[in-house]
């Protein structure tokens, strides 16, 4: 059953305009001037318990809007979302004994503190018996590695040692919604890799729904099984991982390295970079025979490595928001052109 349910969810914001100038500020002093901004327009999506969603889009796009609503922060305009059967912004007491929430840039643990006495702080707040407190606690201490950080100031942490103790306080209470707004921002490679470890886990010990903003294109191909793509605050794409890295397999990355020098010049087909001795092609599988091209190489010499790759995730992405501001744009053309005639 769907643990999240948003249908048509939108949220406009009001905005002062910036003057310019002595004399144009003191004007916006006594009459300011004001833009109305859309983060999110008419949202809709549903995502079923034990999900792990990434919810992606560029800066600005409507993704930490649309997670505030789902928290129950901010309260929708028009529309409604609905979390564990429960109206966020309406019930947002309840709903917090059932969610869990980790914002990379904000800390819920105190920054003075050691993580311990925010731990304690925490059991108390979500009314969490002593018993199973001690329980939970143990339990999430293991698992996350964080025993010798439990008595240090938050403060004297290292980033990756704050995010692992984050992590695990929003888990105290077992809630079964977890959501991560750029969890692992600023994280070196291996604490990354690590933390993506632990949320793996988790979903398969617990079933938690995990909820996923990033722009680390690693958290995104780790752990989630589905995309929703939001841009300039709607959804453009929902489908599943598989699904969207499939629409890579019609351009292969193709490099190859020849012990001496080569005529590397393909019929219909030129190198995107080049050396005497190697080269790399971005081969367009509709267009070309990929067995015919990686034979013709081969033939061209001594080959002495050849790798073929699949389109990087993060270009396909990059291409769907290229593609829908090129649509957007040319739709804005024809309305134009429409109120001239």
């Amino acid at each position: 059953m769907p643990v999240i349910t948003v249908e048509n969810l939108s949220k406009t914001f009001r905005t002062r305009v910036r003057s310019e100038g002595l004399g144009a500020s003191l004007r916006a002093l006594i009459r300011p001037e004001w833009r109305t901004v859309q983060a999110v327009r008419e949202v809709s999506f549903s995502v079923e318990e034990g999900e792990v969603v990434a919810f992606l889009g560029p800066n600005g796009a409507g993704k930490s809007t649309t997670i505030k609503m789902l928290t129950g922060i901010l309260t929708p305009d028009s529309g409604g979302a609905r979390v564990l059967g429960l109206e966020p912004s309406r019930d947002r007491t309840r709903l917090a004994m059932g969610i869990g929430a980790v914002f990379g840039q904000k800390s819920q643990l105190w920054f003075h503190l050691p993580p311990s006495d925010s731990f304690r702080l925490l059991g108390a707040i979500y009314e969490i018996p002593a018993p199973e407190l001690a329980r939970r606690r143990a339990e999430l201490v293991e698992r996350f590695g964080i025993g010798p950080y439990m008595d240090v100031p938050v403060r004297k942490l290292s980033l990756g040692e704050r995010i692992r103790c984050e992590i695990a306080a929003s888990l105290l209470h077992a809630p079964r919604v977890l959501f991560l707004d750029e969890p692992t921002i600023g994280l070196d490679v291996v604490v990354k890799r690590e933390i993506r470890a632990l949320l793996a886990d988790l979903r398969a010990r617990e079933g938690v729904t995990i909820f996923l903003t990033s722009h680390d294109i690693g958290d995104i191909e780790k752990i989630c099984k589905r995309a929703i793509i939001i841009h300039h605050g709607a959804v453009v794409v929902d489908e599943s991982m598989k699904t969207l890295k499939h629409r890579a397999l019609a351009r292969k990355y193709i490099g190859v390295k020849y012990a001496a020098p080569a005529d590397l010049e393909l019929p219909g087909l030129a190198p995107v970079k080049r050396t005497e001795d190697a080269a790399s092609f971005v081969v367009d599988t509709r267009k070309h025979n990929l067995q015919e091209v990686i034979r013709a190489l081969v033939d061209r010499g001594e080959v002495l490595d050849l790798t073929v790759e699949d389109e990087p995730l993060e270009d396909i992405i990059a291409e769907v928001f290229r593609g829908r501001s090129e649509e957007e744009a040319r739709g804005a053309a024809r309305a134009g052109g429409e109120a001239e005639s």
